[in-house]
């Protein structure tokens, strides 16, 4: 008997130190989920269900996702989240890139007391020339570039250690203080980045101008070429990796659509239609789809039938914009002399409506090569087995063989990781960005899904409207979630 108050008190204890936890669950997540569910099937409106208005509430079904689903602005935004997250495999590819370089200079010996002997020596030397040269400019880009200098060379003696801190900074800088400090970068008239870009644009103009001929010309055969020769090197992967049973039906039709997209657009900048276009890159990507699944394989292996789909998404988000860049050059690029005629002008990066996007991007890309996804690849690499890189180095591996056969398939479960979070910050991302930088602008091109269901639930107060978007935008979530755990974490497990 005393054994069983003993352990209703040791119980009763332990949950007197979860209740403010529980509580907070309930109060500040569970309720408002629930709310939120039933509100999505309300016509819910602060303008007309308030304190001062006895208007009664009508529950409504699913007349707000209906009109969701038919309202292109829904659409519209659901392209700008997706668009934004073009910038996902970069910024992996940066945090990877970034923590090879780190653990390369970790590897030679710290030495901590001649690093700060030589930054002293040179802030001293750094003080000197800003007052005998009075703050003159040329003074002070010179003592940038010596601070530049000593970062490089105290970096090496502390075994990477300045260098983790600089590249960590910007994950602890507030987000707001960064948006504002980048939208005052981006500024037209004033900010440093046009201010910088405007004599390399005008040199570039210079020699097309020079030699018109060569550009109008030589760019879309150039890119003519790569894109071929891409679109060859991938067709033959496929056919490859078909022939190996490394990939199934469902990963050759996928990367043979994703390889015929760039196509399509080509041929509608070209002046076809858009249904003809479309219609043509479908007959492509079905034809090449049906010729390599109909090839008898050399040993009859057998595979699933969606074996290489995460693979193919994996690559073309890299390689669908870079083929999309290289046809936007040769619909284009015969113009380029006369486009130039006048000069280049620096973008309008957040007022105008094409650079809008890139612009937050490029800031998106900045801020995510030194975040958490670089800790998280600095730990990877760190437990890779040194055994194996010595094993490579007795068989004469090359550092690109090294990385490909030991270092990217070790970290396939970060990399894995890495990417489903970054699905789904991406879909829920975008708000801070939209509401300080731009207000949604201009003309709606970096309003996401989250900046829109804000524009609904606080701005004209469609309380039920805008839950409905937040289910959907939950729905999206949960079910790309499930495919990268379906295809993705299979192949990281393998």
């Amino acid at each position: 008997m005393s054994n069983r108050r003993s352990d209703l008190r040791r119980t009763l204890t332990g949950l007197g130190f979860l209740l403010p936890n529980i509580l907070g669950f309930l109060a500040f997540t569970l309720v408002p989920l629930a709310m939120s569910f039933f509100i999505a099937f309300t016509d819910w409106d602060i303008l007309r269900h308030n304190i001062f208005r006895e208007e009664p509430l009508r529950f409504v079904g699913f007349e707000n996702f209906t009109w969701l689903f038919t309202h292109p602005e829904f659409w519209h935004y659901l392209g700008n989240t997706f668009f934004l997250m073009l910038g996902l495999p970069f910024a992996i590819a940066g945090s990877l890139g970034a923590a090879l370089l780190l653990t390369r200079v970790s590897r030679r010996p710290a030495a901590l007391r001649g690093a700060m002997v030589l930054a002293t020596l040179v802030l001293i030397g750094s003080l000197w020339v800003l007052r005998a040269g009075g703050m003159a400019e040329a003074g002070v880009w010179f003592v940038f570039g010596l601070l530049g200098a000593t970062m490089l060379v105290g970096g090496v003696l502390t075994g990477g250690t300045i260098y983790r801190t600089l590249f960590y900074l910007p994950h602890f800088t507030a987000g707001v203080a960064t948006f504002v400090l980048w939208k005052k970068l981006y500024n037209p008239q004033t900010g440093p980045i046009n201010f910088a870009l405007a004599p390399v644009l005008d040199a570039v103009a210079a020699v097309v101008q020079a030699m018109p001929r060569v550009f109008s010309v030589g760019v879309p055969l150039l890119s003519g070429v790569l894109a071929v020769l891409l679109a060859t090197w991938q067709a033959r992967r496929l056919r490859r990796h078909w022939d190996d049973a490394a990939a199934g039906p469902g990963a050759v039709g996928l990367g043979a659509a994703l390889l015929v997209l760039p196509a399509g657009f080509l041929l509608h900048w070209l002046g076809l239609r858009g249904w003809l276009a479309t219609l043509a890159a479908a007959v492509l990507a079905a034809g090449f789809t049906l010729a390599t699944v109909r090839r008898p394989r050399p040993w009859g292996p057998v595979c699933a039938r969606d074996a290489g789909v995460s693979a193919e998404i994996a690559l073309g988000l890299g390689l669908v914009p870079l083929l999309l860049v290289l046809a936007a050059a040769v619909a284009h690029g015969a113009g380029l002399p006369a486009a130039v005629a006048d000069g280049i002008e620096p973008p309008n990066w957040l007022g105008d409506y094409a650079w809008a996007k890139p612009a937050i991007m490029l800031m998106a890309l900045w801020a995510a090569i030194g975040s958490n996804n670089m800790i998280l690849y600095l730990a990877g690499l760190s437990n890779i087995p040194p055994e194996l890189y010595e094993a490579a180095d007795m068989d004469g591996a090359s550092p690109m063989q090294r990385f490909w056969h030991i270092t990217w398939p070790q970290l396939a479960p970060v990399t894995f990781f890495i990417f489903v979070m970054g699905v789904i910050h991406g879909l829920q991302g975008g708000f801070e960005m939209a509401r300080i930088m731009t207000l949604g602008g201009p003309a709606g091109s970096t309003t996401t899904l989250s900046y829109f269901i804000y524009i609904e639930g606080f701005e004209t107060g469609r309380l039920g409207y805008a839950s409905a978007a937040a289910w959907v935008l939950f729905a999206l979530v949960f079910v790309l979630s499930l495919l990268n755990f379906r295809f993705g974490n299979r192949n990281a497990n393998d």
